[in-house]
């Protein structure tokens, strides 16, 4: 559920302390925290609950694999929380410790939704290439906005404010890509978890919430990403014209 993308969020351009856009940051800023409160709330509350048929999140996530026939990918376990991802480069899913030996409804949520990136993969779902293909340009875009809007203001040039905030948007890009992504493999990791019989009833439920909760962080970034690239381009977006 981890994304490779670094983000920054740079509260001063001169304006920290009294620019009118600045309410834009504060409000990214709950919107995120709320989501992310939310979903360790969910995982704290569901990874506490042991599913019934005692399937660990590895097991689950090998089952998918095996069922699907998609034995070129592999299965490891990582450190850190909520740290899960699935990497089309190197064909691996990768689980977190918690997630790779407990028997909870929220490891097994997990290991199914990164199942779900797999399906994705080998079903060639658009959304999921087109992030991937632009995953270059947004690691460049997001480590060069800030410097480049920083170096624009310094020499009072518009046309590098301007580049600044094309690189910055490649990032709110990628997040808006990311979205339907991470909805879908939800989709499919209940639709699976569902079939299978690995969880059912208040089980399955669960699973459901833990999921939402998780897809609710995605949208919440890409809020507040949307929220700081109108920030930006309300302060330094074609100021020259603004002049005339």
């Amino acid at each position: 559920m981890k994304e490779g993308i670094t983000m920054y969020y740079p509260y001063s351009f001169g304006y920290m302390f009294y620019d009118k856009t600045y309410f834009l940051v504060i409000i990214g800023l709950i919107i995120s925290m709320l989501a992310q409160a939310n979903i360790q709330k969910a995982f704290s509350k569901y990874s506490k609950i042991k599913s019934n048929r005692g399937i660990t999140g590895y097991q689950a996530a090998k089952y998918i694999l095996d069922v699907n026939n998609y034995n070129d990918i592999a299965i490891k376990k990582i450190g850190g929380s909520l740290s899960d991802y699935f990497n089309p480069a190197t064909k691996e899913v990768a689980l977190s410790k918690e997630s790779f030996t407990d028997t909870s409804i929220a490891s097994i949520a997990v290991a199914a939704h990164e199942c779900g990136h797999v399906i994705q993969y080998k079903e060639g779902y658009i959304p999921l290439r087109v992030k991937s293909w632009i995953v270059p340009a947004v690691n460049f875009g997001s480590k060069l906005a800030f410097p480049v809007i920083l170096l624009g203001i310094f020499l009072s040039q518009q046309k590098l404010l301007d580049i600044g905030l094309i690189l910055f948007s490649l990032v709110l890009i990628f997040q808006l890509v990311t979205l339907p992504v991470e909805f879908d493999a939800s989709r499919r990791a209940i639709r699976v978890i569902d079939e299978s019989g690995m969880l059912a009833g208040e089980e399955l439920e669960g699973a459901k919430a833990m999921l939402k909760a998780a897809a609710y962080t995605y949208l919440a970034a890409t809020l507040a990403t949307a929220l700081q690239f109108l920030r930006l381009f309300l302060l330094y977006g074609n100021r020259n014209n603004r002049r005339d």
